[in-house]
């Protein structure tokens, strides 16, 4: 990412930080779905496995996989030290949390992971750079390892695609939430780069991953899965 998208990112989410968590139900009308999908396809063969959540935001992705590995050791890596402050206060007295802020895309670590994960954050990248992350994510894991990611996609036509943004757009207009916070989600909407669902599992399979599928999928929330 850019030095310019990195500080449009990093600004929105800033400004965000204190409210997420709370407005995540209302602007994901799929959320218990969602998020339950992901941590079921989160296996290991270990009951502490290392894992890295990539633009962890405020650690709620995170959080639910602790439930399922209490004894996990996490890396959270982010744009937004706000977030970030968030999630330190989410995983206080928990001991096994390294926290990074700093661009994802070209995160390599000496560690290798058992689990990477991620929530919607990647549809925030250009084509190269989702195309140089899951290289990379490819990279980063155990063998056997696998990637789950939480996130949105571009339909396949225009058609399609205002399809996904009009159920979206009408569910959260009734959610509850202000005005104020409504219009700032469709500003955090233009930093969106969504790219469409087949493109990034053809991506995901040149990368080298043996398995790969999109688990979940409403409207354009998706859940893709990748195994090393």
């Amino acid at each position: 990412m850019n030095d310019h998208g990195q500080h449009e990112v990093k600004s929105q989410f800033d400004e965000a930080a204190h409210q997420y968590d709370q407005q995540r139900r209302m602007l994901i009308p799929c959320f218990d779905d969602f998020y339950k999908v992901s941590v079921s396809l989160a296996n290991s063969a270990t009951s502490s496995p290392n894992i890295l959540d990539l633009g962890a935001g405020t650690g709620l992705f995170s959080s639910f996989l602790l439930q399922k590995y209490p004894e996990a050791n996490l890396t959270l890596i982010d744009l937004s030290e706000k977030m970030l402050e968030i999630a330190k206060l989410r995983f206080k007295g928990y001991t096994s949390v390294n926290y990074i802020a700093d661009d994802y895309t070209n995160y390599m670590s000496d560690v290798k992971f058992d689990i990477i994960i991620s929530g919607l954050s990647i549809h925030h990248l250009t084509d190269t750079d989702k195309q140089t992350l899951y290289k990379n994510i490819y990279m980063n894991l155990k063998p056997n390892g696998v990637f789950i990611n939480a996130d949105q996609v571009l339909g396949d036509t225009s058609f399609i695609d205002s399809l996904y943004k009009n159920d979206w757009k009408q569910r959260v207009e009734i959610s509850g939430l202000s005005r104020p916070e409504l219009d700032s989600a469709y500003e955090r909407m233009k930093l969106d780069k969504m790219s469409p669902l087949q493109t990034q599992l053809d991506w995901m399979n040149k990368s080298g991953f043996s398995e790969v599928d999109c688990v979940y999928k409403y409207f354009n929330f998706v859940v893709l899965f990748g195994r090393k």
